[in-house]
Parts: structure tokens; sequence; C-alpha cells
């Protein structure tokens, strides 16, 4: 698995670098540098999407861990995102490391359940916007036949995988995918220890779909929000361009965007596909590869610093694990304090 998704970067890098060729090196990088300031309103948007992310995982918490706040659940979401990001671990990554963080000082299984809840309301909610968005792409664009066939016949296929996702879910079978993945490796040691205890993570997605519906409603409604936050970023930059903006262009351009992103999740980095996405979906609406090339360029940048941000939570987290580990560490030395476990234990010979 490893070895395809090193390929699949490979692909991707080397679709980027043909891409960049096409459109020129210089010319793109002029696009970018004309941006300016202009890039920090996009990285701020970004920056929005993610905690309306945020947001939505937080309605999938369960008790154990509500009490945590909004901020610091930001900056665990921001380090597993910045692990999706940067690693080509299929999105699983970043989902172990956000339950292991939850999991540091309390049980696994709410951790652990919390997260694969909100992989499904994150799927849900960009599937919603992505199938209502392309009725009207469908409706108000002429799109090569190819093209139109491929997106009804992926958005089906994707439909039916989300459903079975979340109806392993809501059926507590949810060990039958975990136990497969750690049987081939994905998701490192956390996964492995997470097969070990799923049926009590199953009891605990079973009774969370059966007795808080309305949480899982909500948290699907703010990954919708947040997935939506790229029509935002389209009409912006279309904006920047000094043209007049059609908001249906904003629309077909976003959500043909959209569509791309969650045929190409796997993808390490997104390489190549965001770029190029993003030249095919503003080409369909009347601009040129060289501006869909540097829209995509611009949102890489926001996105990067967004995982930057996050692996410096990352790194936060792993130090104050190793000095909480060590501070732990009962003593051996003669001289040293005895541990908790040994204060008020009788001395040898008393």
């Amino acid at each position: 698995m490893k070895k395809l998704h090193g390929t699949m970067a490979a692909l991707g890098a080397a679709f980027l670098v043909y891409l960049v060729w096409k459109v020129g090196a210089a010319e793109l990088w002029r696009g970018i540098r004309g941006l300016g300031w202009a890039l920090v309103p996009l990285i701020l948007s970004e920056g929005a999407a993610n905690l309306a992310h945020t947001a939505g995982w937080r309605r999938c918490l369960h008790p154990e861990h509500r009490d945590l706040r909004l901020f610091t659940l930001f900056r665990v979401s921001m380090a597993g995102f910045a692990i999706n990001y940067l690693t080509p671990s299929a999105s699983l990554g970043g989902e172990v490391t956000k339950a292991a963080w939850l999991a540091s000082d309390r049980r696994g299984e709410p951790a652990v359940s919390s997260v694969l809840l909100d992989k499904g309301c994150v799927a849900l909610g960009h599937l919603l916007l992505v199938v209502i968005g392309s009725a009207v792409v469908l409706w108000r664009m002429e799109l090569p036949a190819i093209l139109q066939t491929v997106m009804v016949v992926s958005t089906l296929l994707l439909s039916t995988g989300i459903g079975i996702f979340i109806w392993l879910q809501k059926e507590g079978r949810m060990g039958v995918i975990v136990r497969w993945l750690a049987k081939r490796g994905l998701g490192g040691r956390g996964l492995r220890e997470a097969a070990e205890r799923i049926s009590g993570v199953d009891e605990r997605l079973k009774s969370f779909h059966r007795d808080r519906r309305r949480d899982l409603a909500i948290s699907t409604w703010w990954h919708f929000v947040g997935h939506a936050m790229a029509l935002l970023q389209t009409w912006y930059f279309f904006r920047l361009l000094d043209q007049p903006v059609v908001l249906t262009d904003v629309l077909c351009a976003a959500i043909l965007c959209l569509w791309f992103d969650l045929l190409t999740f796997a993808i390490p980095l997104n390489l190549g596909a965001m770029e190029g996405s993003r030249m095919l979906a503003l080409k369909q609406v009347g601009y040129t590869g060289l501006q869909g090339m540097t829209y995509g360029a611009a949102l890489r940048i926001a996105q990067l610093f967004w995982a930057g941000f996050g692996l410096a939570g990352y790194g936060l987290f792993v130090w104050s694990q190793g000095r909480n580990r060590a501070s732990a560490r009962p003593a051996r030395t003669s001289g040293e304090l005895p541990s908790r476990r040994e204060y008020g234990k009788p001395a040898a010979g008393n």
C-alpha cells in the first residue's frame, strides 16, 4: 500500500511539473507575486473552513471529551490535517493522530469512535454539496459528454461507498473495516491497537447513531459549511482578476473543484490534482489555464500555511508527551525518591 501511495505521489508530482511547464513557470510566478497581500484573505478563509470542520467534529465527541475547548480541538484537527496532507496515508494517518491525541490521557474507545463518526459526517457534507451543486453545473454548463458521464458515475459510486461506511457505523460493524485495514498495515500502531478494542468502539458508534442523531445532523451541516467556503474563495479570486463576476460561474467552477477534490482525496498533498482541477474548472467558465493554475497555487499556499500550523501543534504534543512519560518514569537508582506506588509501603525489615 505504501508503494501505491508513493507511486501516486510521484505521478502527481510529475503531472504538476508538466502543468507548470505548460503554463510557464515565469508567468505563474508573476501571477502569484501579483496577488501579494491578497493571499491573506485566502489563508484566513481556509482557516475559517478548518474551524467549521472542527466545530463539526466537536458534535461527534463523547461525554469524556466534550469539556475540551474549541481551540484545543482546532489544534488537534490541524495536526490531523497536516498528517493527512503531507504524508502518503490516504487520509488515515491524520485520523489516527487525532484519536491518539484525544486518548493520550483518557480511554481510547471514545476517541476512536468520535473520529470515525466525524469522518462519515465530513464525507457526507462534502458529498451533499457536490450532489446539489452538480445539478446546477449540469444544467448551466455544456460539459463534454465524457466528463458528464464520469461525474454522474463517480458520484453514484462515491455515494454508495459513503452510504455503506455510515451504515456500518450505525449497525456497529466498523470492526470489519478496521481489522481489514490493520491487517494490511494501514494506519500504523494506532489502528492496530484500535482493532483490538474494536468491539467497544462498535458499541459506542451504534449507541451514538441511535441516541444522538441531532448531533450527527449538526456535524454534517458544519462540514457542509466548511466545504462551502470554496464558493467564497472562488468568488474572491474572481474579484481579484478585475473582471465581471457571474455568480453562476462561481458556483459551477467551485463545484467542479470540490468534485475533483472528492475524487482525489487519497493523493498525497493532492499533487497535480488541485492545480489541474482548478485549470479545468476555470477554463469551463471562460478563464485561462494560467489563471486556473494561479488559483490552485494560491490555495496550496493557504493549505500549506495551516499544515505548518498543524505540524507545529503536533510537535508540541509529542514533546509534551515525552516530558510526561519522563516525569512519570519510576526512580530506580539509589538515593532517588520512591514512586507513588512505593509510598506507604513498609521498609524492609520493619
